[in-house]
C-alpha cells in the first residue's frame, strides 16, 4: 500500500521509499525515512496534496511523491 492509498486519520509506518535521485532526497529531507510513523490528516478532494504529520511537523506531500512511499 502507498501513502496516497492510506485512510484519513490513520497512522501508518513507512516500509520503503521508492524513486531515485532528487525525488527520493526531497522525500527524505522532509523527515520521512524507513520505520517512521506518519499520521494522515487530510487528503484534498482530487488527492493532491496529502497532508500529514511527521515527527510533530505538519507537511503537505504531492500525490506523485505520496505514491513512492510504501507503508503498512
Amino acid at each position: 500500500m502507498t501513502l496516497k492509498d492510506a485512510a484519513v486519520g490513520s497512522k501508518v509506518k513507512v516500509v520503503k521509499i521508492e524513486g531515485q535521485g532528487a525525488v527520493k532526497r526531497r522525500i527524505m529531507d522532509m523527515g520521512i525515512t524507513k520505520g517512521i510513523e506518519i499520521l494522515i490528516r487530510k487528503v484534498a478532494p482530487l488527492g493532491d496534496p496529502v497532508e500529514v504529520t511527521v515527527r510533530g511537523y505538519e507537511l503537505s506531500i504531492r500525490k506523485a511523491d505520496a505514491q513512492m512511499i510504501m507503508v503498512e
